[in-house]
């Protein structure tokens, strides 16, 4: 910063100034400034501006370092013109020739300019101090197998050594309990081991306890002091420090002396020190138990995933003159929507494609009861009204009456292009023709709200050439940028033109116009298949 103002002077005679602090503070003799902003920890300031000073048109070495000589003419002030010298003075002179920027606007676009290129500068220093400090803390913090000491053990030495640190007697550590209305004793150190056993106290009362987690050192060095403070133990003299993390309140940590005396800040300060470190051992110690039990719990939903995600049909049944495919994607890796197809005897197939109504592991448990009924009722009913009404008694019979799930089945007859489908929820269901589209969807209860609900069945006859494609709603409702959803009509334009395609084709052009309509495209758990017949 001073070579950086000094070249400044250097170059255009006009004096520019780095002030920490407040530009409403600037001095007097500053004609212009430009603040200077940076976050914590870094001090904000200004550069300030000033105009060029100097005696007789000189501005001396001393002040300014070395300079070129300079030749010609050369201003002096804001725009007094001065003749120079016949002969160049030496860079060793006292008195150097120095020329002067005239133009006012032009020096404090460069100030300007400058300002800007510090605050960028020391902004980036201070992002850089935050990203070391968060990639410090990315280091996995994973259990050791030979630790050297047990939790205890360590908490023990921690506080020996701090109450030798301030000869104490004896130190006690107090955690307050889950509720916050009590405080525990977990360690110590020269206290009878039997205190461990002892009931907890009461928070309420505890003022001395109280008023340390306010942030404060209490210091108890006479005896009508201690009972108005409510000691915990029976000490002529004592202190109480919290013992917390930057978030959370974790306890109190009390030191005991067996003679009166007093606490210095000295003394203060290191205890404070002692219980940060016991702060810093609980903390670790909670976390590595989060963290085992967080990387169980990650293990065991990436196998659900992979599971769930397995399950999900991928090859087209052999069936000649009919083409399926489909297409599923959760929001949280593991959800509640499904795409299904399996075959049944006289050249029966069946597709269907489902959604819970919730997402994550209680979408995927709701979808795939509601996959294994199907697949379950669809062995020995006939009518796709019948198979919806058996798959919501089994939902509603087998859950807590708070599981609900949208499911659309259909039955192909691949010998005559009959389709029969009914739905529940209110997913969508398009038809592809050579000539446009047209909407199937019909809307009705959902599965798992009433055990008495009713299905309509509707049969059309698809013809060769034609397509099917049934969706979910988060796919039809998927919003753009100004939260216009995609619906229906959407997707139907933009499939309409890849009916001549595979039924895997169309399902990857659903994809893309998913991706080109919707800002969030995977916020929710979707699915899309499409049924197409190739021949008659």
């Amino acid at each position: 910063m001073p070579e950086l103002l000094r070249t400044f002077r250097a170059a255009t005679g006009w004096s520019l100034r780095y002030v920490p602090g407040s530009e409403t503070n600037r001095s007097a003799g500053s004609m212009w400034s430009a603040p200077v902003p940076v976050g914590p920890p870094l001090t904000s300031g200004y550069l300030g501006l000033e105009p060029p000073k100097g005696e007789e048109g000189w501005v001396t070495g001393a002040e300014i370092g070395p300079l070129a000589s300079t030749t010609g003419k050369s201003r002096l002030g804001l725009s007094r013109p001065v003749a120079a010298p016949e002969s160049s003075l030496p860079c060793s002179a006292s008195l150097t020739s120095h020329p002067v920027v005239t133009d006012c606007d032009a020096a404090q676009r460069l100030a300007g300019s400058i300002a800007n290129l510090l605050s960028e500068l020391l902004d980036t220093r201070r992002v850089l101090w935050q990203r070391e400090a968060e990639l410090a803390a990315g280091v996995p913090l994973v259990p050791h197998r030979e630790e050297e000491k047990h939790l205890a053990a360590r908490l023990e030495a921690v506080l020996r050594a701090g109450a030798e640190a301030v000869a104490g007697d004896a130190i006690a550590l107090y955690v307050l309990d889950e509720a916050t209305t009590e405080l525990k004793l977990r360690c110590s150190w020269g206290l009878p081991f039997d205190r461990l056993a002892a009931p907890a106290r009461p928070l309420q009362g505890a003022v001395a306890d109280l008023e340390a987690l306010l942030g404060h050192a209490v210091v108890l060095d006479n005896e009508q002091v201690m009972r108005m403070w409510n000691m915990p133990e029976n000490f002529p003299a004592a202190v109480c420090v919290p013992v917390s993390t930057p978030t959370t309140l974790l306890g109190t940590l009390w030191v005991f002396c067996n003679e009166q005396r007093d606490f210095n800040d000295s003394e203060t300060n290191i205890l404070e020190v002692v219980a940060g470190r016991l702060a810093s051992d609980l903390e670790r110690e909670m976390l590595l138990r989060a963290g085992t039990d967080g990387a169980e719990l990650q293990k065991q939903v990436a196998a659900a995933e992979r599971l769930q995600r397995n399950e999900l049909p991928t090859v087209s049944p052999l069936l000649d003159g009919w083409n399926v495919a489909g297409w599923t994607a959760q929001a949280e890796g593991i959800g509640g929507a499904f795409h299904d197809w399996f075959c049944l005897p006289n050249g029966l197939l069946v597709v269907a494609v489902g959604k819970a109504a919730e997402q994550g592991m209680a979408g995927a448990m709701t979808a795939n009861a509601v996959k294994t009924a199907t697949r379950a009722h669809a062995q020995y009913h006939r009518q796709t009204e019948r198979i919806l009404q058996q798959v919501n008694l089994t939902l509603w019979t087998g859950s807590a009456g708070d599981q609900h799930a949208s499911l659309l089945c259909g039955l192909v007859e691949t010998a005559t292009g009959r389709v029969c489908c009914a739905s529940a929820g209110q997913l969508s269901v398009v038809r592809l023709r050579g000539d446009g589209w047209e909407s199937l969807s019909r809307t009705s209860h959902a599965l798992g709200e009433s055990p008495e609900a009713e299905f309509e069945q509707l049969a059309y006859e698809l013809q060769p050439g034609e397509a099917l494609v049934i969706f979910t709603d988060s796919l039809r409702d998927a919003a753009d940028g100004e939260n216009r959803p995609m619906g229906e009509s959407g997707l139907a334009e933009a499939l309409r033109g890849k009916l001549h395609l595979s039924a895997a084709e169309i399902v990857v052009g659903a994809h893309e116009a998913l991706s080109a309509h919707a800002v969030a495209p995977h916020r929710h758990d979707l699915s899309v298949l499409v049924v197409k017949r190739t021949t008659a």
